[in-house]
């Protein structure tokens, strides 16, 4: 069974910094690439940063050069390091990957950036 537990959200003053930790088990952890996704209210879930099993990493254009994904093998996690935060980061961030068997989502943890 695959399960993927996030932590690490909270409220935030406008540019400061939150790191997000998601914990995955029930999958071959290193051969998978894994994402971290965010929802706003009242819009669509979007993708925001995303990193394969070997390290290759992309990030949408909006969080460039301010979160940093990374992952640790080993410990079967991945991480959002997310600074510079802006009011417009606010949402709740899920972890996510996928096989050919679905998709797979966390609970979802709150990033809420007010001043």
């Amino acid at each position: 069974q695959v399960q993927l537990v996030e932590s690490g959200g909270g409220l935030v003053q406008p540019g400061g910094s939150l790191r997000l930790s998601c914990a995955a088990s029930g999958i071959f952890f290193e051969l998978y690439t894994m994402n971290w996704y965010r929802q706003a209210p009242g819009k669509q879930r979007e993708s925001v940063a995303a990193i394969t099993g070997g390290g290759g990493i992309n990030y949408a254009d909006s969080v460039k050069g301010r979160f940093t994904i990374s992952r640790d093998n080993a410990k079967r996690m991945v991480y959002l390091q997310m600074n510079s935060l802006e009011p417009g980061d606010t949402a709740v961030y899920y972890c996510n990957t996928n096989d050919r068997s679905g998709y797979y989502w966390g609970q979802g943890t709150q990033v809420t950036v007010s001043s």
